[in-house]
């Protein structure tokens, strides 16, 4: 007698099912706030040489399912390891976050060697931790959008305003376009390995989305977006894929009809009254719980989690932060939030 295998909840959610309890995954779940990623990262060294090692990137991704059972498990990795495919080097230094060199202000990525095999060790994390993911956890990968990912490589860096990437999109539209059309391309290969190796569904995280005009929303974030989806549903229509704008705010229903993606992440910004009503019609969204609520606690927290609960009474939901865990995340508030929303 076969035995049935366990629903993945949250991959259930992706394709419109409604649940009256929904499932719940963090983003940056697998981190700096959990004492045994710290330990793992003080033995192995640098980011980087973490995401580049795929037993130890096993070993990250699966720690927080261990330890409180999400329904989810986010591939570790970065979204820059597609600029340090196209031939872009990269490093991280400490405190102060990632570098990139030679930023495109000063040079030209078309000369640059394209070194696509610096992503094999994240595939093959995706083959370990798919091996190893219990039956019912659905298993998330991810990339940058192609508009944040260029913000970085433009720069060299993160920056506040997204000044030189802005500017360069506005001054050398042609330059700036292929390099979006190159990340493009690159991305629609790399989430399609990753879902060959075993992921359930992939996100898009466009974490600076929020500094651009409407017109350039549009051309930045919306096309590039979509033209990712339509490359990746004519190799893997079965295959749901969440977009995240953060920052999108009004942008945001424009977003959601134009993309094709199938389902959309909220960051913290966004009303969800506002959101439930705006959205296309049953289409499923993920959030969108302040991070900082979390590292509060108590009843600022209780109430948080309450109104978001409350404001998706007939829509596909999951329940996770407007963007990444903090560092000082105390570990208690997490166990509490998984049991305000799992328990009510």
């Amino acid at each position: 007698m076969a035995t049935e295998t366990p629903q993945r909840k949250l991959l259930a959610t992706l394709r419109g099912q409604k649940f009256d309890t929904p499932p719940i995954w963090l983003m940056r779940q697998a981190g700096r706030y959990l004492p045994e990623y710290r330990e793992l990262r003080a033995q192995k060294g640098g980011f980087l040489e973490l995401a580049y090692d795929s037993d130890a990137a096993t070993e990250i991704t699966l720690q927080p399912i261990r330890r409180f059972g999400f329904d989810g498990a986010i591939l570790f990795s970065d979204i820059l390891v597609v600029p340090h495919a196209m031939g872009q080097d990269l490093w991280f230094e400490t405190g102060e976050g990632p570098r990139l060199a030679p930023k495109l202000t000063d040079a030209d990525w078309r000369d640059f060697t394209p070194m696509p095999q610096r992503l094999d060790p994240v595939i093959e994390t995706v083959r370990k931790v798919r091996a190893a993911l219990p039956a019912e956890t659905t298993f998330l990968g991810f990339a940058g959008s192609p508009w944040t990912v260029a913000t970085y490589m433009v720069a060299g860096q993160g920056s506040k305003d997204h000044a030189e990437a802005r500017a360069m999109a506005y001054g050398d539209p042609s330059r700036f376009g292929a390099l979006i059309d190159a990340i493009v391309d690159v991305t629609i290969d790399y989430l399609s390995r990753q879902i060959a190796a075993g992921v359930d569904a992939v996100q898009l995280f466009d974490s600076w989305a929020g500094s651009l005009s409407p017109v350039q929303f549009e051309r930045w974030v919306i096309a590039p977006n979509a033209a990712i989806i339509a490359g990746l549903k004519a190799r893997h229509p079965d295959t749901p894929i969440i977009g995240f704008p953060k920052g999108a705010g009004g942008k945001l229903p424009a977003y959601a009809r134009e993309i094709g993606a199938d389902a959309i992440g909220l960051d913290e910004t966004v009303d969800p009254i506002w959101a439930n009503a705006s959205l296309p019609q049953g289409m499923p969204v993920q959030g969108n719980l302040d991070p900082l609520a979390l590292v509060a606690g108590g009843d600022a927290l209780e109430v948080a989690v309450k109104q978001i609960l409350a404001a998706f009474p007939d829509r596909p939901h999951i329940f996770n932060l407007g963007h990444g865990i903090v560092p000082h995340a105390p570990i208690a508030h997490v166990e509490k939030l998984l049991s305000l929303v799992r328990e009510g």
